[in-house]
C-alpha cells in the first residue's frame, strides 16, 4: 500500500463517491472534469541524483527522492476540509532495473529486486497528503565513476492519466570543494578582505563549467563588478535576509582531481558598521550529464567589468578544501548600547508614565548572523510605593532578583547602528516615598564589543530631592540590580550558534521592526499567551543563573513553529 494516510481537517466530504473510476470536482480550484475525461495526475519527485564516491550520501535513513502524486486541485478548503478528487484503485511502479551495478538501491511498498509496485485507493487535491513512497541510494561495491541509469516511475488507473518520472542517477560525477578561508585579525570596518577563492574537483568526472555563487550579508559589500557575474542586492526586509548575491558563470572545463582559483582575490568591502557579518560562496559544476547549477536570473542585475577567470593551481593540499565555506569579518569593531531612565514628582494616587529609553550609539550594528535574531534583554525594577498599571508588549513580570519582582524587557536583533526605542511603563503611586528608585539594567557581562558599560543601567526616580533625571550612575544599587555577572554570551560575539546565511531559528522580522520603530506598545502585564510564555521560559532560566541574573530570551527552534519576540 502507498504510504498516504486517510487524513481529514474535518468531515470530508464525498466528492469521489459518484464514480468509482470517474472524476468529480476537483476540490477547492474548482476544476471539473467529466465522466470520460481522465483525471490527470503527476508523478513528481526529485529527478536527479549525485552519488558522491567520496562521501557517505547523507544519513542512511535520509532518502534522496520523495515519490507523490500531484492531483488538481487546491489542498485545503476554506472550512478546513481537504477535498477528495478521486476515489479508485490505482498502482504505481517503480522500475530501478537500469542501476543494477550502477548503485544500490532501497525501494518502498511491495517490492522485488529493483521493481517495486505501490497501490492506493484516494486521491486528495494537491500533492501535500498523496504520498507513494521514499528512495534511498547509495554506492555499491561495483560502482565506479561515471556509472549511471534512471529510475522509471509510472501509474496506472482507471479513470487516471498520469505523468511519469525519470530519476537520473551519476555515480562519482564532478564533485566541487571550496578553498576554505581565514580572515586577518587586522581587518577593521570600513575595510577590504580579498578572499583567495578556489575550487577543487574531488569527484572522479570533469565538468564543462562551474559556476560561482557567493553572499554577503548587510555590512559586507563587493566593489568589483565583473561581466560574467549577475548582482542582487536585498535592502527592504528582514534585516537578517539583507545583502548581496551574485552568480558567476565560468563556461571551460575543470578537470578531476585538480584545483582553481580565481585569477585575482574577490575583493569584499566591509561597511563602517559591519562587525560579525557573513561572506560564504560555494562552486557547483555543469556536468556531462546535463546538470546545471544555473539559477534563475531574472532579478540580478549583470556585471559591468571584464569577465571573472579561474586558473588551474598545482599542488593544492586537499585539507585545504571543504564543502562549506563562511566567515565572519570584521572581527574588530564596537557598538553602545545605552539605557535611560527617567524622573518623576507625583502624589499619592497619581499615575505617571516613565519613559524608558534603548539605544544603539554604534558605530556597528548587532547583526546577529549566528544566533538569528536572539534578542537582548534588561530589567527594570519597580521604584518603591509604586505600582505598575501598564507596561510595554515587550516586556513581562518576572523574578529579577532574589526575591525582588520587576520585568524582563527585551529587543529584538538585528539591531541597526542608530537603533531607538522607547519603553513606556504606567505607574500609579500608591504611597509617597521620597527618592523611591528602581533599577534600569543590562546584563553585568564582560562584553568587549559594547564600547561603554557605564550607561548599561539607569533609574526610575520618583519624587527625588536631588533633581536626579534617572541616567546611569555606575552605582551599585539598592539590591534590585538587574546585571550580573557570568551571564549569557553577548549578542553580535559571532558564538557559532547556527543560523543561514540564513537560514533555521528567527526569520528577522521582529528586528527590522523593531529597528525602525519604538520597540514598545500597550498592554497589561501577564495578559495572554505572551506573559505566560516569559514566566514560564525566562523566569526559570533567569533562576538557573542565580540571584539578579539576567538572560537573553533564545528563540524556539523553526521547526516548533513559534518565536519569543
Amino acid at each position: 500500500m502507498t504510504q498516504q494516510a486517510n487524513r481529514r481537517l474535518g468531515p470530508l466530504r464525498a466528492l469521489g463517491l459518484v464514480a468509482a473510476a470517474s472524476l468529480v470536482a476537483a476540490g477547492g480550484a474548482g476544476t471539473s472534469y467529466a465522466v470520460d475525461t481522465p483525471l490527470p495526475v503527476t508523478i513528481t519527485g526529485e529527478d536527479r541524483v549525485a552519488l558522491s564516491l567520496h562521501s557517505d550520501n547523507g544519513q542512511p535513513t535520509e532518502q534522496q527522492v520523495d515519490l507523490r502524486l500531484n492531483a488538481p486541485g487546491e489542498p485545503f478548503e476554506g472550512d478546513g476540509i481537504i477535498p477528495t478528487v478521486f476515489t479508485g484503485e490505482y498502482t504505481i511502479r517503480i522500475d530501478a532495473t537500469e542501476l543494477a551495478g550502477v548503485a544500490d538501491v532501497e525501494l518502498p511498498c511491495d517490492a522485488d529486486g529493483l521493481v517495486a509496485v505501490c497501490s492506493g485507493y484516494e486521491l486528495y487535491a494537491g500533492q501535500t497528503y498523496n504520498k507513494v513512497g521514499k528512495i534511498r541510494l547509495d554506492v555499491g561495491d561495483d560502482s565506479e565513476a561515471g556509472d549511471a541509469g534512471s529510475i522509471k516511475v509510472t501509474g496506472e488507473g482507471a479513470g487516471l492519466e498520469f505523468t511519469p518520472l525519470t530519476v537520473d542517477v551519476l555515480v562519482g560525477g564532478a564533485e566541487f570543494l571550496n578553498r576554505e578561508l581565514s580572515v586577518p585579525d587586522d581587518l577593521r570596518a570600513g575595510g577590504t578582505y580579498e578572499a583567495p577563492v578556489g575550487l577543487r574537483n574531488a569527484g572522479g568526472l570533469g565538468a564543462e563549467g562551474a559556476v560561482l555563487w557567493f553572499h554577503g550579508s548587510r555590512g559586507v559589500s563587493f566593489p568589483d563588478s565583473y561581466g560574467n557575474c549577475s548582482y542582487a542586492e536585498v535592502t527592504t526586509g528582514p534585516l537578517l535576509r539583507q545583502g548581496t548575491d551574485a552568480i558567476c558563470t565560468f563556461p571551460d572545463p575543470i578537470d578531476a582531481g585538480e584545483a582553481y582559483a580565481l585569477a585575482e582575490p574577490l575583493k569584499v568591502g566591509t561597511a563602517d558598521f559591519a562587525l560579525h557579518d557573513v561572506f560564504t560562496y560555494a562552486f557547483s559544476a555543469v556536468g556531462p550529464d546535463g546538470t546545471a547549477a544555473l539559477r534563475a536570473a531574472k532579478d540580478y542585475r549583470p556585471g559591468t567589468g571584464a569577465d571573472l577567470t579561474l586558473k588551474k593551481v598545482s599542488g593544492a593540499d586537499p585539507a585545504d578544501y571543504t564543502r562549506y565555506v563562511d566567515v565572519d569579518l570584521p572581527l574588530k569593531n564596537t557598538y553602545d548600547l545605552e539605557l535611560t531612565g527617567a524622573s518623576l514628582d507625583a502624589g499619592a494616587g497619581d499615575t505617571v508614565t516613565a519613559e524608558l529609553g534603548f539605544r544603539n550609539n554604534g558605530p556597528a550594528w548587532l547583526s546577529s548572523q549566528r544566533s538569528g535574531g536572539e534578542p537582548i534583554g534588561f530589567t527594570v525594577a519597580v521604584p518603591e510605593g509604586a505600582t505598575v498599571t501598564r507596561a510595554p508588549e515587550r516586556c513581562g513580570e518576572n523574578t529579577i532578583a532574589e526575591g525582588v519582582r520587576g520585568y524582563f524587557c527585551w529587543v529584538s536583533t538585528p539591531l541597526l547602528e542608530d537603533a531607538e526605542f522607547t519603553f513606556p511603563f504606567e505607574l500609579r503611586v500608591d504611597r509617597v516615598v521620597e527618592g523611591a528608585k528602581g533599577k534600569v539594567a543590562l546584563p553585568e557581562w564582560d562584553n568587549p564589543f559594547d564600547s561603554d558599560h557605564a550607561n548599561n543601567s539607569a533609574w526610575i526616580v520618583l519624587n527625588g530631592s536631588d533633581g536626579s533625571d534617572g541616567s546611569a550612575d555606575g552605582g551599585t544599587g539598592d539590591g534590585t540590580d538587574g546585571g550580573t555577572s557570568g551571564g549569557p554570551t553577548p549578542p553580535g560575539s559571532g558564538d557559532g550558534d547556527s543560523g543561514s546565511s540564513g537560514s533555521s531559528g528567527a526569520d528577522g522580522t521582529d528586528g527590522t521592526d523593531g529597528s525602525s520603530g519604538d520597540g514598545a506598545g500597550g498592554g497589561l502585564a501577564l495578559t495572554g499567551a505572551g506573559g505566560v510564555a516569559l514566566i514560564g521560559g525566562a523566569a526559570l532560566l533567569a533562576l538557573g543563573l542565580g540571584a539578579g541574573a539576567v538572560v537573553l530570551l533564545r528563540r524556539r527552534a523553526r521547526q516548533s513553529g513559534g518565536a519569543v519576540a
